[in-house]
């Protein structure tokens, strides 16, 4: 028994010993993001990063912040918790490169019912996976046990991030033009958004998440914990080789909020349904809870994660960038004259 075991702290449902052991465990997962930069150990007060701000004129840092939500109960019903902390990631990071900034660190909260070093650990390397993904560093952390307020099996992950960009090289929505292409970046799934709704539609907590679905062409199981993908070096790629005039990140809202956000007012962007790629799991959903489509569009990513909205005479090279990088990715529509900033045709 260590000096740092108390027998009323244990009483109450909290176990400081636990708490350490996590941490031993998720160092080797951490040490995989060490980048440069990257100034003190995991298990300090607080985590210490040195940005190289070298040709730059006026650095300015980008912040984001999410979590996973309800997508976190398929990981519990499965006891599988290596994915979703790359899940966690990409809903900050894929924030972030929004606005044409890099991520440097990234900080996790895991709030648990019971500690259990094993899964502490597991859910961490997720999230040092989606750092690696990411090219940023996983520099700090907290794991706090809630005996009493969360069951003994249930957790929550949020995280935080920030990133840099140079102040004259943040993408300027005012630049964007009639004619810009709008290029959808294809996604990996439902990533982590709508999940209240896909659970009652798959009525998940009696559902066989292991039996194989024809339609899929795996598992429901496999199919909703496919984490989000992480958009961050092929974005910045094509930042850096086309004139990109806008990005957005296709989370909760689909297309209708979040396509908006990085049009300017009087435009708008075109885009054509049909040169969509839908994965099968969004008509099952659409079919299985009778959902009309402009709530699809309005609740879901219908397969595109991320739009790049890049200029005309950029639009081949930009999309040459993103597949060299490994993107998916194709012209879905283009910018009009417009007030309504997304139309769906």
């Amino acid at each position: 028994m260590s000096e740092s075991y108390s027998a009323s702290y244990a009483a109450a449902g909290v176990d400081i010993e636990a708490g350490y052991k996590g941490v031993q465990l998720m160092k080797r997962h951490v040490a995989r993001t060490m980048i440069p930069g990257v100034v003190s150990d995991l298990g300090g007060f607080g985590g210490l990063f040195a940005p190289d701000l070298a040709g730059m004129k006026e650095p300015v840092l980008v912040s984001g912040t999410d979590g996973v939500g309800t997508k976190l109960r398929v990981a519990q019903l499965l006891d599988q918790h290596d994915t979703i902390g790359i899940d966690c990631v990409a809903m900050c990071v894929n924030d972030i490169v929004c606005c044409g900034a890099k991520p440097l660190f990234f900080l996790d909260y895991i709030a648990i019912g019971k500690n259990e070093p094993e899964k502490v650990a597991s859910i961490v390397s997720g999230v040092a996976e989606g750092c690696v993904q990411a090219g940023c560093a996983l520099i700090g952390g907290e794991t706090a046990e809630h005996p009493g307020v969360m069951a003994p099996d249930d957790y929550d992950v949020a995280g935080f991030s920030v990133g840099l960009v140079d102040k004259e090289k943040v993408l300027d929505q005012k630049t964007m033009r009639p004619g810009d292409a709008v290029i959808a970046l294809a996604s990996s799934g439902l990533h982590s958004n709508g999940f209240s709704l896909v659970r009652k539609v798959l009525d998940i907590e009696h559902a066989d998440l292991n039996a194989p679905v024809d339609e899929l062409g795996r598992s429901l199981g496999e199919e909703l914990l496919t984490p989000t993908k992480i958009y961050v070096k092929p974005v910045l790629a094509a930042i850096r080789a086309a004139k990109v005039r806008g990005v957005s990140h296709i989370t909760g809202g689909g297309f209708y909020e979040n396509v908006p956000r990085c049009v300017p007012d009087g435009l708008c962007a075109k885009i054509e349904k049909a040169a969509l790629d839908i994965p099968p799991i969004f008509r099952m959903l659409q079919r299985l809870g009778n959902i009309p489509e402009r709530d699809m569009f309005n609740t879901f990513n219908m397969g595109t994660g991320m739009v790049v909205i890049a200029a005309r005479e950029d639009a081949d090279k930009a999309l040459e960038t993103l597949k060299a990088q490994g993107q998916a990715a194709k012209i879905i529509g283009e910018i009009v004259s417009g007030e309504e900033k997304v139309a769906l045709c």
